[in-house]
């Protein structure tokens, strides 16, 4: 449950700057979305690895 906790914190985390870009235009918090887009991209890459590694694993060990 701790990868769940890590994607709703992430996610979180960019609320403030979603607003400021998309409400206010303001270009710096566009940039930490991108960032931040960029973060979440590679936290769900590394999700899905190691998804399929414990499925691997189980699927051997059956």
């Amino acid at each position: 449950m701790n990868r769940f906790e890590q994607i709703r914190d992430l996610v979180m985390s960019l609320e403030g700057d979603f607003d400021k870009f998309y409400s206010k235009n303001n270009q710096a918090a566009g940039t930490r979305v991108r960032k931040g887009m960029q973060d979440l991209k590679n936290l769900a890459q590394e999700i899905r690895l190691e998804v399929q590694e414990i499925k691997n694993a189980q699927e051997k060990a059956s």
